[in-house]
């Protein structure tokens, strides 16, 4: 079997679990394989012991070690990663051995620093939520989603947070091996689940972006209200007291998005929590988030998501201690 190589560029304050979490993944796969798959390197300006944000040290080789060919180059995120930034050899390195990656991936804020080297130009990518506003506006040049808890673009993979780079690894093993293998390994390291990439890092992402001008919060409030209404535009702006043409640009200013568009973006999103915590039919869910159609309603969810709500829900519902469904009201349990 072919040995891929992973360098992994850890520096002082990066976060442990962003290193270990992927890691701990292909390291399974060598045990389960009972060969080795993957080869794990460290690298580091900061070589031989580098101490990460929680105090774990992490023995390293320095970045001169790391010329050649690479399969996966792993670089995470951490409490250290503004003097990281701020560290023209690292990010000159991480550019210089992208080039001889495969594939390029990153934890957390480590799409910092692949953004900073110019590997992201041009391409959609994510971080941690908390930091994908200063992401976008640091870094134009780079199509920033805070929603996806991972995500693909070419060559380069770019994960949320933390525990998503767990994610993120069964996908490189995957697309190496096959789901069979990634769900084996998924089982042994007893993760709850093998999550998509386009499940939601954050349930609740649109509720900050709830804008600061009054009369445009209040219609985003009132749409949450009113999901399951047509809510045309007009209607929309009537509430905010404005003109149709005034509201349409304002709140394209304000929220990002046209006011079609963040309503679909809110009904999907509600449609993605029933779906996870109840046991709706598709088709009531559909009706309970305004779809005119369940047929218009798989349509939207499929072009958002890349899945079925039958899928969705086959991956992402939320089941309690006794093994039923959470079920958000009795009435949603006696329309099903």
């Amino acid at each position: 079997m072919l040995e891929r190589r992973v360098v992994v560029v850890v520096y002082s304050g990066a976060q442990a679990l962003d290193i270990t979490g992927p890691i701990e993944v292909f390291d399974t796969v060598n045990r389960l394989l009972q060969e080795s798959a993957y080869r794990i390197e460290f690298v580091s300006v900061d070589a031989p012991l580098v101490r990460t944000g929680s105090g774990v040290m992490i023995e390293a080789a320095p970045l001169d070690a790391g010329q050649g060919a690479i399969d996966t180059l792993l670089v995470p995120g951490g409490w250290g990663l503004k003097d990281a930034l701020a560290d023209p050899a690292l990010i000159s390195w991480i550019g210089r051995a992208a080039a001889r990656s495969r594939r390029v991936a990153s934890v957390c804020g480590g799409s910092f620093l692949l953004a900073e080297a110019g590997l992201l130009d041009g391409r959609r990518a994510t971080t941690h939520w908390a930091y994908s506003e200063e992401m976008a506006c640091r870094y134009p040049a780079v199509t920033v989603d805070p929603e996806p808890i991972f995500i693909w673009d070419g060559r380069f993979v770019t994960s949320a947070g933390v525990s998503t780079g767990i994610d993120m690894a069964l996908a490189l093993v995957e697309a190496d091996h096959g789901a069979a293998l990634a769900l084996e390994v998924a089982r042994f390291l007893v993760l709850f689940l093998k999550r998509h990439g386009g499940q939601s890092q954050f349930s609740a992402v649109l509720d900050a972006q709830l804008a600061d001008h009054a009369p445009i919060r209040a219609a985003q409030e009132w749409i949450l209200d009113n999901l399951q209404d047509p809510l045309p535009v007009a209607e929309i702006a009537q509430r905010a007291n404005m003109s149709l043409r005034n509201f349409a640009r304002v709140f394209r200013r304000e929220v990002g998005t046209t006011p079609g568009q963040y309503v679909e973006q809110t009904r999907i999103a509600r449609a993605r929590e029933l779906l996870e915590t109840t046991d709706l039919t598709a088709s009531q869910v559909a009706r309970r988030c305004g779809f005119a159609a369940p047929e218009t309603f798989f349509r939207c969810f499929g072009r958002a998501l890349g899945l079925t709500p039958n899928e969705y829900r086959h991956r992402f519902q939320v089941v309690s201690p006794s093994g039923l469904v959470v079920q958000p009201d009795q009435a949603d349990r006696s329309s099903a």
